[in-house]
């Protein structure tokens, strides 16, 4: 790293000094943070989207009402989960009433409200599709018309969710002296790094718009699982392939990188890559459960 110590100096106008405060305002010692502000508008785009898609489709409102609640608590659930038991199980098992709960114990015993310090995209992806599954079983909407549909919104929530990281100062790039760099200085950087979120967010941002030209070309292949497996095939390999700039999320990735050369988000990410150019390709199991043509 002692390589970036000149460049800093030299160029550090082509750097970004990042140190945003991660609070928006308190409510006397609650404090509403950048990243949950992030999350709520990602989700309410998202919510909006979905809303005009079933009135475009002729779906009564009284089925999509209980949508958003199962959404929210699928994503929420599953990716507090997801972090909790993928990347810090070790803690977390011993911990279980902070798995669930926005608070952490300290030394000295004492609770404290810390909000869900710990969500991870793959535990999210996996609660939502569960969550999706039981609603449809209740409402009785097909189900992959219903995937096909949340697919489509989806870039929207993962782009602000991505704004929120950018906004915690986490899961960030690697070091270099790329032009437009970041230096993350809650983090005590002193030389730049990828601004990796902000280039997940800005991929996510693209591929909405790109999700509402297709839509509009072949609104006929809604319900067949075309849009799930798009979405989930475009978000997923870009994940895969951006991790090879981010730095690891805990220390114990770091052997991993070593041996197999991936990391564990780039490991979670196959099985959606598979399962998305699956549903994309159109696969029996899409053909079974999508509206018959």
């Amino acid at each position: 790293m002692q390589l970036f110590s000149p460049l800093v100096s030299l160029l550090s106008p082509l750097y970004v000094v990042w140190d945003p405060p991660t609070e928006l305002f308190r409510i006397g010692s609650v404090a509403v943070r950048w990243y949950a502000v992030m999350w709520i508008i990602g989700l309410l785009l998202a919510y909006a989207v979905v809303r005009r898609l079933y009135k475009q489709q002729g779906l009564p409102d009284e089925k999509f009402d209980p949508l958003f609640i199962y959404c929210f608590l699928g994503i929420l659930i599953g990716a507090r989960l997801g972090h909790c038991l993928l990347y810090e199980p070790g803690y977390f098992l011993t911990h279980p009433v902070e798995m669930f709960l926005p608070i952490r114990q300290d030394a000295t015993g004492a609770w404290h409200y810390t909000g869900y310090a710990g969500l991870a995209s793959h535990g999210g992806t996996a609660g939502l599709i569960l969550a999706l599954w039981l609603y449809v079983r209740r409402y009785k909407v097909n189900i992959m018309r219903v995937f096909d549909n949340i697919a489509i919104a989806t870039p929207l929530t993962a782009a602000f969710i991505r704004l929120g990281n950018l906004m915690n100062s986490e899961i960030v790039g690697k070091y270099t002296n790329w032009f437009g760099a970041f230096i993350f200085k809650q983090n005590g950087d002193i030389f730049p790094r990828y601004p990796a979120q902000l280039m997940e967010s800005c991929y996510y941002l693209l591929l909405f718009p790109v999700g509402l030209l297709l839509y509009r070309r072949y609104k006929d292949r809604v319900g067949t699982g075309f849009f799930f497996g798009w979405v989930l095939f475009s978000i997923f390999l870009f994940r895969f392939l951006i991790e090879f700039i981010k730095d690891v999320q805990e220390s114990w990735e770091i052997s991993m990188v070593d041996t197999i050369g991936l990391n564990q988000g780039q490991l979670l990410s196959i099985p959606f890559v598979v399962v998305g150019l699956y549903a994309l390709l159109g696969g029996r199991w899409c053909r079974r459960f999508g509206e018959k043509r």
